[in-house]
């Protein structure tokens, strides 16, 4: 028979492994909420991590925090940022006579990058869809309304949803609701890429290029 010592000794080691286990579990779990992170990669990260130093864990444990504490979105166009107005808003180089509407921050960063945009934008946090319970009233619709009625004198709005179904869905929403407050109301050209091969692109692809064609110059 095992000694009360021995006993002992297997019922905390178990208990640790327990806990251990725990730990991991918990850790895979949260990294599955995030998107594009299924259980294999959660998993894969979680042992990464393991392998790391102490101090690696704490930088990125700190990192997180930091996010979560210090930024927030931007009170005039919805962007993230650490100052409200963020950088944009704030910058007067930039032309406040255009708003470009996208559906989240992270867009921001895609268009800025183009080099081609020197106006504002208004961040609707989403887009509309129904079959996930997201209507009008969970976007910010209210003070891109606000915005352009509160004297600032703005002449066009560049509707830049994504070229879904709801992306398509929003941009006709959010177009309707402008009709008449006596500004432009554009949508980015979609098409074909730049690069690509006609032939194997797909019909809806090539039909909403012909649609947006544009004169050639002479």
């Amino acid at each position: 028979m095992r000694s009360a010592r021995s006993l002992e000794g297997c019922r905390y080691r178990s208990s640790f492994h327990c806990k251990s286990v725990s730990a991991i579990e918990d850790l895979i779990g949260e990294l599955t909420k995030l998107p594009g992170i299924g259980p294999k990669t959660a998993t894969r990260l979680t042992y990464y991590l393991l392998k790391q130093s102490n101090e690696r864990a704490d930088r990125l444990a700190k990192a997180v925090s930091a996010v979560a504490e210090q930024i927030k979105p931007c009170d005039m166009c919805g962007n993230f940022t650490e100052t409200s107005p963020c950088a944009i808003c704030a910058d007067p180089r930039r032309d406040s006579g255009v708003v470009c509407v996208v559906e989240e921050a992270s867009d921001i960063g895609a268009i800025e990058r183009t080099g081609e945009y020197d106006g504002l934008y208004h961040v609707l946090g989403g887009h509309l869809s129904p079959l996930d319970g997201v209507g009008p009233d969970d976007l910010r619709l209210d003070s891109l309304l606000t915005r352009l009625g509160n004297g600032v004198d703005v002449r066009e709005v560049i509707i830049a949803t994504n070229p879904s179904m709801e992306g398509e869905a929003t941009a006709t929403y959010v177009g309707r609701l402008l009709a008449d407050k006596g500004v432009r109301v554009t949508r980015i050209a979609l098409g074909l890429p730049v690069g690509g091969d006609l032939e194997y692109a797909d019909g809806v692809t090539i039909a909403q290029a012909i649609l947006a064609r544009r004169e050639v110059p002479n």
